[in-house]
């Protein structure tokens, strides 16, 4: 078996060393001969390089050298595979006589190990399984913590999850300074916690109410905040341009500092730094770790923050907090229990909803239109505001030539100064240089007219919602523009189809539904009519993606898709409104049920004046089924002035209007909802407007699927979770759909229907799929 196992792991160049070896077992008469020969042979096997699928070992300057490259990858991952080729490699170096110490290093520059693949968590049936991965990552972790050899581990790119767990058991870490090295634990993300010692480990390296957040939030650490929390031991200055590309001579010489680290720190020259604080700085990161009632302070404070945010229906922080606390107290039992609470987090609904929502984000980030045989280059972005601006700025550093246009001068200096904001936040949370954000308001090209449009390959409106400006810009911008320059609307309600009725290439045609504030929002919804070419779709897609956006692709039809079920979300909300929810209840009602804001909140976000115009025209598509409260409320609101926080005042008043930093609701626009108040109604429980309002959501979501404007259930749920915030816990319409059963989704459907109307009829794919018992995300 052993001969088997050197001579599949050491190649055809190894076969004479396996031969001699058969030939002493057979030829040695002496026991003790043969032992010391065995010795003699491990020896010179172990001073060669071990090479295998995932990883390769060297020897330099008396330094094992562990260089981890999943061929044909972007980036190294995590699974079964992976594991047993870097144990292999590891306990290779670690029992090598000619390594003092082990570095280990990555061979891609912009990613360390990016995590565990998520797929070895799908695959699993039960808890035990679930448990068993776990048990296993913590096993080959605590392999390399016990080690007697110093292990230094030199981060360059993505170190995450995972990957930061097998930084975290080595001894040593040092950090390349890269816009691309980040440091997370982002496990909570997917409802689950670090299951390979990550939340043993953390916490005594950089201190409780350091680790904490870091845990229950998911967010990256950059090298010189990971230096000062001593996350990383060491940060290394890339380099600059040389005979090698600076980013390959970077990682070349950040592996150079590695060895030469590690080497001091077998020799004795360098020493491992203590993790203990002293003084009065270290106070903070003591206390809490040694010291019962600080420990308790800190985890039933960050609990009870959890709490508030999340209103107890996302299990995985309460866990995190749990494992944490219960390894600090009893650290004989820490790992099991991190071990334990993983598996129960892998088998709730919420952590299956939001990892298949991760599958999703990943599907709707490729170009399944194939790549455009003419990649834009030259954009064109009409309209300088709010979203005019967003769009350019999302833009900006991602093509050779962005023009901003609008009517007059004075518009476009408020368009600049929008953009500048977004970027000076930037520099000042240090995510961008000062010269950089120059370098980009520098290169913005501000214009009144299409002079500079003659090179422009996609033009993006974003001008008001009115047909007639609309189809009079067409026409100027395709008068201005090469034959094969796109026209891209961002309208958000005006079927694609009757825009397209004036142009002159409707082949060229296309909606792209960006979301407010468009550099925040992820989502990127594109619209197509039955004459976009396929060539358009590929381009807007590709424009999408390199602005960083979760593109999803649907078909032509009122409201396309999230602003249909925004319709009837909002008609909903309205209607409990007449029935005598407040406003402030309605809000309530709605984040406690896991909405991002309420409903009240996200009239005023959307506009008034925008929900008015959007709820005019599905009165004439949809009739009353879609709008539910009456329509003559946000009419009358928006006739008062009441537009939403884009003018301070809405449902709720903004700004200075409100006192002692309270938000109030707005007299007027509460006179306005008490005019039309239902009388004699008793006000819907908090339970009925949760239920009602996310039920007619989810069954508009089903119709768009069944009309077919929708491609697919996982654009459907992206779709509304990315755009809308759809109750990210419940994954979104279909797969709550799923979890809740297709038959109980009817029932409770048919039981609103008799108590309150038509508008509560299900959907006829979702009483299909109940009565043949079929999956939607199967």
């Amino acid at each position: 078996a052993v001969v088997s196992t050197q001579s599949g792991h050491y190649g055809r160049e190894q076969s004479p060393v396996c031969c001699e070896f058969l030939a002493m077992l057979h030829g040695f008469r002496s026991f003790k001969n043969s032992v010391n020969h065995v010795r003699q042979l491990r020896n010179r096997i172990c001073m060669r390089g071990l090479t295998n699928k995932h990883c390769e070992t060297s020897i330099q300057n008396g330094v094992g050298v562990l260089k981890f490259d999943t061929p044909d990858s972007k980036v190294n991952v995590l699974n079964d595979e992976f594991g047993k080729d870097c144990r292999e490699a590891f306990l290779h170096l670690r029992d090598s006589p000619e390594a003092s110490s082990i570095v280990m290093i990555s061979g891609k520059p912009d990613c360390f190990i990016a995590g565990a693949d998520i797929n070895m968590l799908a695959a699993c049936q039960t808890k035990e399984e679930i448990m068993e991965l776990s048990r296993g990552g913590q096993e080959m972790m605590q392999e390399m913590s016990d080690c007697k050899k110093p292990v230094v581990a030199a981060i360059s790119g993505s170190c995450m999850g995972g990957g930061l767990e097998v930084a975290l058991a080595c001894h040593y870490r040092i950090a390349l300074e890269s816009k691309k090295t980040s440091m997370a634990l982002p496990e909570v993300m997917l409802g689950l916690l670090p299951g390979s010692g990550g939340t043993q480990r953390l916490p005594p390296l950089i201190g409780l109410p350091n680790a904490l957040p870091m845990m229950l939030t998911g967010a990256g650490r950059d090298p010189k905040k990971a230096k000062k929390l001593g996350l990383v031991d060491m940060v290394v200055k890339s380099l600059g341009p040389g005979v090698l590309d600076p980013k390959a001579l970077s990682h070349e010489y950040l592996e150079k500092v590695a060895i030469d680290t590690a080497k001091k720190l077998a020799d004795g020259t360098m020493k491992i730094p203590t993790r203990t604080k002293k003084g009065l700085k270290g106070l903070g990161h003591n206390l809490p770790l040694y010291n019962k009632y600080m420990r308790n302070y800190a985890c039933s404070t960050a609990e009870k923050q959890v709490l508030k945010k999340t209103h107890g229906l996302y299990p995985a922080p309460i866990k995190i907090i749990d494992s944490v606390k219960n390894g600090l107290e009893n650290p004989s039992t820490g790992y099991s229990k991190e071990c334990e609470n993983f598996g129960d987090l892998a088998m709730t609904d919420e952590s299956k909803a939001l990892i298949n929502l991760y599958f999703g984000k990943q599907q709707c980030e490729k170009n399944h239109y194939g790549k455009p045989s003419r990649m834009p280059q030259n954009v064109a972005v009409l309209g300088a505001g709010l979203m005019g601006a967003g769009v350019a700025t999302v833009s900006l550093d991602k093509f050779p030539k962005v023009i901003l246009k609008d009517i007059s001068d004075t518009n476009l200096s408020k368009g600049e100064d929008m953009v500048g904001d977004v970027l000076r936040k930037k520099v000042k949370r240090k995510k961008m240089s000062q010269f950089d954000c120059d370098k980009l308001m520098s290169s913005l090209i501000t214009e009144t007219d299409y002079s500079k449009f003659k090179d422009v390959d996609i033009v993006i409106e974003a001008v008001f919602e009115d047909i007639d400006l609309k189809h009079r810009i067409i026409q100027e911008v395709e008068a201005a523009t090469p034959d094969h320059c796109i026209f891209a609307s961002n309208t958000s309600a005006l079927p694609i189809g009757d825009l397209a009725k004036v142009s002159k290439r409707p082949e060229n045609f296309i909606g792209m539904h960006y979301f407010s504030p468009v550099p925040a929002m992820p989502l990127l919804e594109i619209i197509t009519t039955d004459q976009t070419s396929r060539e358009t779709t590929a381009a807007a897609v590709e424009v999408g993606l390199m602005q960083k956006k979760t593109v999803i692709v649907v078909k032509d039809g009122p409201g396309f898709y999230t602003t249909r079920v925004i319709g009837a979300l909002m008609g909903e909300a309205f209607a409990c409104i007449q029935e005598g929810t407040s406003p402030a209840d309605l809000d309530k009602h709605f984040v406690k049920f896991g909405w991002p804001v309420g409903g009240a909140t996200l009239v005023d976000e959307v506009g008034i004046d925008v929900a008015y115009k959007v709820t005019k025209y599905f009165l004439k598509v949809f009739g009353e089924r879609i709008s539910a409260g009456d329509p003559r409320i946000i009419q009358e609101m928006v006739e008062a002035g009441c537009l939403g926080r884009k003018n301070g005042k809405g449902i709720f008043l903004y700004g200075k209007s409100n006192k002692g930093g309270k938000r109030q609701v707005n007299p007027v626009a509460e006179a306005i909802m008490k005019k039309y108040a239902v009388p004699g109604q008793v006000a819907p429980t908090s339970e009925d407007v949760q239920w009602r309002t996310y039920m007619r959501s989810v069954n508009e979501a089903a119709l768009c699927l069944q009309e077919e404007i929708i491609a697919n259930p996982v654009d459907g749920n992206i779709g509304l979770i990315f755009g809308i915030g759809h109750c990210p816990q419940r994954g979104g319409p279909f797969q709550f759909l799923d979890t809740y059963g297709a038959q109980k989704f009817v029932d409770k459907m048919r039981d609103y229907e008799e108590k309150i109307g038509f508008r509560f009829e299900p959907a006829q794919i979702v009483m299909d799929y109940a009565n043949s018992g079929k999956k939607f995300m199967s």
